[in-house]
């Protein structure tokens, strides 16, 4: 084989890819559609598996696996999740009462006390019909799940031995540390590749892109601005789409855009203290890193859509909101630095207010490996949920949209600090009522069984693991048992929601002491956006007014997606190699595109000695989030909002911080943070939704329509 014909080869290769990328995502969805019928017909009273499962070409166990109610009499026995639970006995010296010598799931629970509930005030009478009871569709598995992935993932256990216990500790000579340096600012322009505007300072250029590849970019910014930019926010234009067509997924056109020949230039490797290099493929938000050949010079070509959604708005006007944002952090923080992601600044003044007296001044210690392992595999994000019919009206009467504002920022107030410790089951069961109910209420991470109450008619409660890679639903059939791990504010809500406790099994557990290492953080930045927010209403140039709205969008941003910073996933590296030097592609990275030049890869790194590594405050804070959706008290107002203070039947969606409903709710609205906003409302009846892709067009006429009435108003 001569080189043509290997290149020729290559390519029909990564045509058969994307057909296989292609064909995956269409059993996945064909596997989904099938899993959500045979949970239709187990709502039939006789339904029966035996007779399912050849019409669904699966085994008799596959469907009892999906819809647990279905077990035949003589498979109860043998299916321990479905089994009634067992409260653990007190340890004796002969039986060890902790179940650490069975596999997990046939680990011996301690039944959680159930709390006192709130007072019931806004949660309606439960008289919806039984055959029409909301049953959720789990989240749509990933396009790239093999078909073996097709049942709902097994999460991980801590092990039972020494091992397990070696997990909890933290990992050597790895702190999160009070800077000693002052970050330094980078030159910025501001680029609409649209109509070609380009904003340096106060000076306004009009420049000629060509196809907008990074190379014209880059020779044109640079020609109109000699002294040199070190940062481009692309305002407008997405130029990385422009070849969108001829790729299968927008990640592809992507990556195929940051490592399009860049003559002159060469992907960054870093520098001094900046450890951030190589490009970062994002399909919407990416992030191209260049450095000149012969010298030194930097640039980054990002895009501002990391900070805030821009509705129309010129280079101009954004360039106006960074200085305000810039202006309003450095009332808080003497030394603040605008960087280029709102993570990157959210950690970095996070770690100028690391105290520099007590307990903690010599920094937060980061956990061990395998407890930020299991944390990422079971601690998921947002609740992002789509009711659909049969399990909703085809037809709705109304759609009306809430969203809590700032969300995050409400539950930043306690975070889990110090050496964690292990709570087994025989440790909860030893304890009091009171012990047991002040570690539920304190700074916790469970491994749970629980149980759906026979009488449940709302929404579900807890997460569960779906198909897909950290892919999660919310069981809500009455009966169905199932094992997870959960937040302690999750927790708590399935034990003292408003209408009836559940039954919740604590198998394991990981317990910290309470603290406070984001609240100083939080705080100003509530109060940068209280006075931003306040900026944008009462300043009267139009221009300004929108300039201080959007920079109050980059706060919150800042403070969401440091959050979500701390969580620190396993990292991806993409990386270029020229084709002469083929054999040096790293063994384990996947060959993303090539051209005559180059190759491009990516492959996965795991975790790095992050310093600012601390899932377990992500965790809890996201926990907290996903309990506010469900039930959160208003205690100035002496009321509660939230989906389980709405009738059964009336919630459509959940998705992170915005809940949707039938019918508009009374919640107070104070401009707090956490506070449920009315951000859109169908007043008429409209088509169910049955796809992400309708609940987002109908949520845009939604806050269109609402946006008219208040207009008119």
């Amino acid at each position: 084989m001569d080189a043509q014909s290997y290149t020729a080869a290559l390519a029909d290769l990564r045509g058969v890819r994307d057909e296989i990328k292609k064909a995956r995502a269409a059993l996945a969805r064909l596997e989904a559609q099938r899993d959500k019928q045979i949970g239709l017909l187990a709502t039939y009273d006789k339904a029966k598996a035996e007779r399912i499962a050849p019409s669904a070409g699966l085994s008799l166990a596959e469907v009892v696996a999906l819809v647990p109610a279905l077990a035949p009499a003589g498979l109860a026995a043998d299916a321990p999740e479905t089994a009634p639970a067992v409260e653990a006995a007190p340890a004796t010296p002969d039986q060890p009462g902790d179940g650490t010598n069975l596999p997990a799931t046939q680990a011996l629970g301690a039944v959680a006390p159930a709390m006192s509930a709130p007072v019931q005030e806004a949660a309606p009478a439960q008289t919806t019909p039984a055959d029409a009871r909301p049953r959720h569709a789990p989240a749509q598995p990933s396009a790239a799940v093999p078909a073996e992935q097709g049942m709902p993932r097994t999460l991980p256990s801590i092990p039972d031995d020494a091992a397990g216990q070696g997990w909890f500790t933290h990992t050597a000579n790895l702190l999160s540390q009070r800077p000693n340096f002052t970050q330094q600012a980078r030159t910025t322009v501001f680029l609409d590749t649209d109509t070609g505007v380009l904003v340096h300072r106060n000076q306004t250029h009009r420049l000629s892109l060509g196809a907008g590849t990074a190379a014209e970019i880059l020779t044109a910014v640079f020609h109109a601005v000699p002294e040199g930019a070190e940062r481009i926010y692309i305002t407008a234009g997405d130029p990385w789409h422009r070849d969108a067509a001829r790729y299968p997924y927008l990640r592809d056109a992507v990556a195929a855009w940051l490592n399009a020949p860049t003559p002159g230039w060469r992907t960054d490797t870093g520098r001094g203290r900046d450890r951030m290099a190589g490009h970062f493929v994002h399909a919407r938000n990416p992030v191209g890193r260049y450095q000149r050949d012969n010298g030194d010079q930097h640039v980054e070509i990002r895009s501002v859509g990391e900070w805030f959604d821009v509705d129309g708005d010129d280079p101009a006007t954004v360039r106006d909101a960074f200085v305000l944002l810039w202006q309003a952090l450095r009332r808080h923080w003497s030394d603040a630095v605008v960087m280029g992601s709102p993570s990157q600044t959210g950690r970095d003044l996070w770690t100028r207010t690391i105290p520099q007296r007590g307990q903690y001044a010599e920094g937060y210690p980061v956990l061990s490996e395998e407890l930020r392992g299991l944390l990422h595999a079971t601690a998921g994000q947002g609740r992002t949920e789509l009711i659909t019919p049969p399990d909703v009206p085809d037809q709705l009467p109304q759609l009306v949209e809430y969203d809590r504002t700032f969300a995050y920022a409400k539950h930043t107030w306690k975070s889990p600090v110090g050496t964690p410790r292990r709570v087994t089951a025989a440790t909860f069961a030893a304890w009091s009522q009171k012990e047991q109910m002040r570690a539920l209420y304190g700074c916790g991470h469970w491994q749970v069984r629980v149980t759906v109450p026979d009488t449940w008619q709302h929404v579900g409660l807890l997460p569960a693991p779906a198909p897909g890679d950290r892919a999660w639903h919310y069981p809500n059939t009455p009966g169905t048992t199932f094992t997870t791990w959960a937040g302690g504010p999750e927790i708590h809500t399935a034990l003292a929601n408003p209408i009836t406790p559940w039954k919740v099994e604590i198998l394991d557990g990981i317990l910290w002491e309470d603290g406070k290492p984001l609240d100083d953080w939080a705080k100003r930045l509530k109060e940068t956006w209280t006075n931003l927010t306040a900026q944008a209403h009462f300043q009267g140039a139009s221009q300004q007014s929108r300039a201080a709205h959007l920079a109050s969008r980059a706060v919150r941003a800042i403070l969401l997606y440091g959050i979500g910073s701390f969580a620190q996933r396993p990292r991806m590296v993409t990386g270029t190699t020229p084709r002469t030097l083929e054999r040096d592609v790293p063994p384990d990275a996947e060959i993303i595109g090539f051209d005559d030049e180059q190759i491009t890869w990516q492959k996965p790194t795991g975790f790095s000695r992050d310093p600012n590594a601390h899932p377990e405050w992500a965790a809890a804070i996201w926990s907290g989030a996903r309990a506010a959706l469900l039930t959160q008290r208003h205690r100035d107002d002496n009321t509660h909002a939230g989906a389980l203070h709405t009738p059964p039947g009336s919630v459509i969606a959940f998705r992170t911080d915005a809940l949707y409903l039938t019918q508009p709710e009374p919640w107070p609205y104070h401009h707090q943070p956490g506070d449920y906003l009315l951000k859109g409302h169908l007043a008429s009846p409209v088509t169910a939704p049955t796809t992400e892709e309708e609940l987002l067009t109908l949520r845009d006429a939604g806050r269109a329509a609402l946006a008219q009435t208040a207009g008119e108003a």
